[in-house]
């Protein structure tokens, strides 16, 4: 005690040492010693990002990281210090718009974590102080508090727990919230406590916070008048978690051990990142390349002024005198502000709209998902839901999803199928068919309707009856509040007494399951009394067994026991567990009569069981209780010590018979997974679940196939050859590494799996015990080396399984592949809060609309009622979102560099003077009014393969993988056609103006009328460019596109038809109505027009569609079948598509 104390007074910092000392009540313990308070944090949860004082710096900060918002942050304060041929509001409008929308969207998004937060923090809590029942705010909890917690209330921090108001001193809680499972689990009260706490004098020391929800170790010291302190041990079953809820108990005392953001749950959750799409990154990139052809003009033009000028006459004509103060400038100031200029004038080159049209479109294009009618489940009377519009085109673009399993793959809910008792199979169809409720079906003789002995039948279904943890909850007559507590006793078509109208509380559904199955062949569980177990059998009598002990379940043994004594005097053992752990502890010839049942369920995807008994004499007995009740109070090694015990008692036995349960699949799982994979995609299942469940869910999902090698890294494997963990895991993985890395076969370029079936599929399976040990090897290990043959091993898996993951460890896998070499897109998929670390950690983050809470959804980029909903989101919504946003992308580079090549030429002939080839409005205009709805309507309307087609043959997803459509190739594409539209552009009309007179009065136009007939031309070309690249045509469509031409001519036309007041100058004055009087004109504009569009057009005459269309339906072929289109793949990625000739309208 004095040497804790001088580390808290000399270190001042609690986190130095290992452990923790508590004190129960705040009171010292022995009392004759002086107390020092230790500090710890409080009990406030803190998910927010900004606070009102660091709003605006910090989201301005962040805002002004992109590349863009900086850039024209400049170009805005170079136009108002400098005089620029142009006006600040130009750059300065659309960059107070984005910056503003931005801010108020990520406010409002921060103030609803403020208010769920004030929510938790602000919530009543009833704490012990002084012998006195306080109500005081959660926040206000501190470490040693002792907090009582009433039913269905959760706990508003770690707390261990003192006191039940259950006669057995236990309670029990459900952790849907914390690792997705809904089931109810039992917790234990510390042995010798006070029954009033008011006089308990204690203290606990525990380890530090760490965010293992299955972990804690500690002991309690408790002190009775100057006695020797009494020691208990303390474990994860006394530890009540925050976030959980008591469940059927009525209240409780706890004291809280960790608090705030030092909780389970608070280490578990990843705080929310600003995420960013892909598009979003190749933007950034070419953004520099033309970055760097701005600047690069902006020098040719200042360097050519210059050496104009130095010719004698050129820097001061005759006609335009400088001023005295011209005079005096310095030169080199002089070629910075004309350098600044030129980079205003070719600043249009940098699309200043297209952020702004991007964000529409996002925030627009999310709709479409929450109004698809597909999307909508008639149960939850729920659609859709879009919480982060930011990631739209990120969906078309995944190559790993990341799924939970407990309610997101399957509906965690069992159901008892069939068993196997001596060999011959059993399956329940009507109890009213036979006396005993049984239906045998084959045999191992095929000798149908052959049985089991009676006596046989009869200790299965005790067996059934007695091996599990299951409690009996009395009904309260509440008639469905009961059903969401507890799983109900639904009989299919028998009438059940009012008796036996009571609901099961377990820690696994599948025990509940087993339970009611013994229930269809009449042997009903009636519950625990005083450790006595009372069973009803089928001649309605009442049975009592005496519970000695239960040996739990533990994914080494895979098995679970109880130790019971009959009213006889015998004691018996029941055992229940996977086939591979009970069929080396029973004797072989009984193993052969049901091994064959067993395997044949495991095939059909059924979780199997099976079940077997020993009679223990007296003094195995006694050897078996004195073993137990030591391994139990040892405070170190005490699972080694439980497990020599365990294994010691459960030799020898006796196989009764197997069971088959089936925990039925989501809606369309097995197809969704499928069609997935189809698309390339990896699927990886991490889960909080057992092996054995979560490996009979991966055959059923169809991710394992019954040709796939399982490749097993988990304790049981590396605890094989008796030697060091470390040892035998470096061995696997090497070995692991060979078989599935450097014997496999090539995988061909762009394809995510081989799809040979000459070449072996793997699948991988890691627990998240020897995850720890791969991802925080010891120091003097290859860590590096672990981490990197892992993930080599994963990435050449058909599927991965993780199970007993915690919510961070989800996370680090999340985190390690998304970081992992080329960056692959990664998506995670869950129902529970277990799961929002791993939503949080992946590029896309999806919510079901499950059973276990809403926090999973609340975290979410994306929502979805049900799990085969994904199918949708990525093949057809995400495929076209990607499709439609690149091209967009492509579009506005290509049209503004067609917009602002010319006025760079113009340059060469007006004597570097920063002359505008364009007017003020015609520059304000052409990205805001002319050319921006066209390709808003065709991003958010664009299909150029139908939805239907895109679910049929998933494969299509796979030819947009990896950022096709915005990779260095179609961008140069897109570049170049726009330097060759540019140039046409400019000297196509440079040679009109050849001849000088263009007007029947013999006047030859001026440069305002020779930028007028080049901008024209440029806003028909662009805008025609997007009708012929647009495949399916809606009214908004040809709305939009012909509407801006209409518009652009009758803007023109009002312009420059009425004298405005309000300008100094007005250079366009008739001159539109003057060009449109010249035939020459007219003939140019069409001509230039067409030579633009020719190549396009050729296209799309010429080339001869290849395979089916894309743009057609799907029709049935002669056999019947759907055809599957595709399309090209190079006009994809040209983004012309050219080849689809079958234009919808």
């Amino acid at each position: 005690m004095l040497r804790r104390r001088l580390n808290r007074l000399l270190s001042g910092d609690e986190r130095r040492v290992d452990s923790r000392t508590i004190y129960v009540g705040h009171r010292p313990c022995p009392a004759t010693e002086a107390f020092i308070p230790p500090k710890f944090c409080d009990n406030r949860i803190v998910s927010s990002k900004y606070t009102v004082w660091n709003f605006l710096p910090k989201n301005l900060f962040e805002q002004f990281r992109r590349i863009a918002n900086f850039y024209f942050l400049i170009i805005f304060l170079v136009q108002v210090i400098v005089d620029t041929p142009t006006s600040p509001v130009t750059s300065g409008l659309p960059l107070f718009f984005v910056i503003t929308v931005t801010a108020i969207k990520q406010g409002y998004e921060d103030w609803l974590r403020h208010k769920a937060d004030n929510e938790v923090n602000k919530y009543l809590v009833t704490v012990l102080e002084d012998g006195r029942r306080t109500r005081k705010e959660s926040e206000k909890i501190k470490v040693g508090d002792v907090v009582e917690v009433e039913e269905d209330e959760t706990f508003p921090c770690d707390l261990i727990l003192l006191q039940s108001s259950r006669d057995d001193d236990t309670c029990f809680v459900t952790t849907a919230s914390l690792d997705g499972e809904s089931n109810h689990k039992t917790h234990y009260t510390v042995p010798d406590t006070e029954k009033d706490l008011e006089s308990l004098n204690a203290t606990i020391e525990c380890e530090q916070p760490q965010p293992d929800l299955y972990k804690f170790v500690g002991r309690m010291h408790i002190y009775k008048n100057d006695q020797e302190p009494a020691v208990r041990s303390l474990g994860p079953e006394n530890l009540l978690l925050k976030g959980a809820t008591l469940k059927n108990t009525q209240k409780i005392f706890g004291v809280a051990v960790y608090t705030g953001m030092e909780t389970k749950m608070a280490l578990n959750y990843q705080g929310k990142s600003q995420k960013r799409s892909a598009v979003e990154k190749s933007i950034n990139a070419f953004l520099l390349v033309y970055l760097c052809i701005l600047v690069s003009k902006a020098l040719v033009c200042t360097t050519l002024k210059y050496v104009w000028q130095s010719n004698p006459g050129q820097d001061e004509p005759w006609y335009n005198q400088k001023t005295q103060r011209e005079k005096d400038t310095n030169l080199y100031l002089k070629m910075f502000t004309d350098f600044l200029s030129f980079m205003v004038l070719f600043n249009f080159i940098i699309p200043v709209s297209m952020y702004v049209t991007v964000e529409m479109q996002k925030f627009l294009g999310s709709f479409f998902i929450a109004w698809d009618k597909d999307f909508f489940d008639p149960e939850i009377q729920e659609g859709a839901l879009v919480n982060t519009s930011d990631l739209n085109e990120e969906l078309g673009q995944v190559e790993y999803v990341f799924t939970d399993k407990t309610g997101t793959l399957t509906q965690n809910n069992m159901e008892f199928i069939e068993c196997c008792i001596d060999g011959f199979q059993y399956k329940y169809q009507d109890a009213a068919s036979e006396l005993d409720g049984f239906c045998v079906t084959d045999g191992p003789l095929s000798k149908l309707q052959q049985k089991a002995g009676r006596e046989k039948e009869e200790l299965f279904l005790r067996a059934l009856c007695l091996c599990h943890t299951v409690q009996v909850k009395e009904s309260t007559g509440q008639g469905d509040g009961l059903m969401n507590q507890v799983d109900g006793l639904e009989l299919d078509g028998e009438v059940v007494r009012p008796e036996d109208q009571r609901g099961f509380i377990a820690s696994s559904p599948d025990e509940v399951a087993l339970v009611k199955g013994a229930m269809r062949y009449g042997f009903t569980f009636l519950g625990l009394e005083s450790k006595n177990m009372k069973i009803l059998n089928r001649n309605n009598d009442v049975e009592m067994y005496e519970l000695l002990h239960v040996l739990n379940f533990d994914p080494v043994r895979r098995r679970m026991s109880v130790i019971v004594r009959t009213k006889s005097g015998d004691t018996l053992l029941f055992c229940k567990g996977a086939d591979s752990s009970i069929f080396p502890r029973v004797r072989q010839d009984e193993v052969d009569r049901i091994r064959m049942h067993v395997e044949r369920n495991a095939t059909e995807g059924y979780r199997t069981l099976c079940v077997a008994y020993k009679k223990l004499t007296a003094e195995e007995y006694a050897q078996a209780d004195t073993g137990l009740r030591e391994a139990r109070l040892a405070l170190q090694d005490r699972e080694e010590k439980l497990m020599a015990v365990y294994n010691q008692v459960e030799t020898g036995m006796s196989l009764v018979g197997a069971t088959a349960v089936e925990d039925r699949l989501q809606e369309e799982a097995a197809e969704t997974m499928e069609a997935l994979q189809g698309a390339g995609i990896k699927v990886w299942v991490l889960t909080g679940d057992k092996m054995e469940t979560a490996k009979s869910t991966c055959y059923a999902c169809r991710l394992f196939q019954r040709g796939t090698e399982l490749l097993e890294l988990t304790v049981r494997t590396l605890e094989e050859g008796g030697r060091k963990r470390e040892e035998r895991l470096h061995e696997l993985l090497l070995d692991y590494h060979k078989k599935a890395v450097q014997d496999a076969a090539p995988v061909k370029a762009g394809v995510t799996r081989s799809w040979s079936t000459a070449n072996q599929d793997y699948g991988f399976i890691i627990d998240g015990a020897t995850l720890s040990m791969v991802l925080n090897s010891s120091p003097d290990a290859n860590s590096g080396l672990y981490k990197s043959l892992f993930l080599q091993i994963c990435q050449n898996c058909t599927a991965v399984l993780c199970c007993r993951m915690a919510p961070l460890q989800k996370a680090q896998i999340v985190k390690m592949v998304k970081n992992s070499k080329g960056g692959p897109i990664t998506l995670s998929i869950g129902d529970g809060a277990n799961d929002v670390s791993m939503i949080l950690e992946a590029h896309v983050g999806i919510g079901i609309k499950g059973k276990e809470g809403r926090q999973a959804v609340r975290n979410s980029d994306y929502a979805i009622p049900k799990l085969k909903h994904l199918k949708k989101l990525l093949l057809a919504h995400g495929h076209l979102y990607y499709v439609r946003i690149a091209h967009l992308v492509q579009y506005f580079f290509y049209k503004n560099l067609c917009f602002i090549l010319p006025q760079f030429l113009y340059q060469f002939f007006c004597g570097y003077s920063q002359q505008p080839l364009y007017d003020a409005a015609y520059l304000t205009m052409y990205n805001i009014c002319f050319t921006s709805m066209p390709i808003l309507a065709y991003s958010l309307l664009e299909q150029h393969i139908y939805m239907e087609n895109l679910l049929d043959n998933a494969t299509l997803y796979r030819e947009i993988a990896k950022n096709a459509m915005l990779r260095w190739g179609p961008f140069l594409y897109w570049t170049l056609l726009g330097i060759f539209h540019g140039l046409l552009f400019f000297f196509g009309v440079r040679c009109l103006f050849s001849n000088p007179a263009l007007q029947d009065n013999g006047q030859v136009f001026g440069n305002w009328s020779y930028g007028t007939i080049v901008f024209t031309v440029l806003v028909f070309t662009v805008t025609l460019k997007l009708a012929l690249d647009t495949r399916h045509w809606t009214w908004i469509n040809h709305f939009v596109i012909w509407g801006s031409l209409a518009f652009y001519v009758f803007f023109s036309f009002f312009w420059g038809g009425i004298i405005w007041p309000f300008l100094k100058q007005q250079r366009l004055y008739f001159v539109f109505a003057n060009m449109l009087s010249s035939v020459s004109a007219w003939l140019v504009i069409i001509l230039l027009i067409l030579l633009s569009l020719l190549p396009d057009i050729l296209l799309v005459v010429l080339r001869k569609p290849r395979g089916p269309h894309a743009r057609q339906k799907p029709v049935e072929s002669s056999t019947g079948g759907p055809q599957s289109p595709r399309s090209s793949a190079r006009p994809l990625l040209m983004r012309t598509f050219s080849d689809e000739s079958n234009t919808v309208i």
